[in-house]
């Protein structure tokens, strides 16, 4: 059962469709726990999304059930996409947001890996 307030695994959630191949994406990395693709809707000049491909809802569900190589492997495959991506030098930012108040918007635990210019402040005052 998913940890977090965003209640049970939906299986056609965008991510699982794309996992499942029903929907294209263009990748960037993929291994045994993780797929990245690029998001259809850019925010920064590079903007990949990390999915890890078992179903999880969010960052809690996945901290909580993951196993502690899914965990690992996840971890470093972000460091391997940002380095491939030539991001190391410059910088980037990994994100995820969990829940309504957090603006996620798919049901399935991803990170959000920014880069390619400057991103300004986190978030904007006020």
């Amino acid at each position: 059962m998913p940890v977090s307030g965003l209640g049970a695994y939906d299986p056609d959630n965008v991510f699982a469709r794309i996992l499942r191949g029903e929907i294209p994406c263009r990748r960037v990395f993929e291994d045994d726990h993780v797929l990245a693709f690029h998001d259809i809707r850019p925010l920064a000049p590079v903007h990949v999304l990390v999915i890890p491909k078992r179903p999880y809802v969010s960052f809690a569900d996945f901290s909580a059930r993951a196993g502690d190589a899914e965990i690992a492997g996840f971890t470093r495959a972000l460091g391997r996409i940002a380095a491939t991506l030539g991001l190391d030098e410059a910088g980037y930012r990994v994100l995820s947001n969990m829940g309504a108040d957090a603006g996620q918007e798919v049901p399935h635990f991803h990170v959000h890996l920014f880069g390619g210019a400057p991103l300004g402040p986190m978030l904007a005052p006020g």
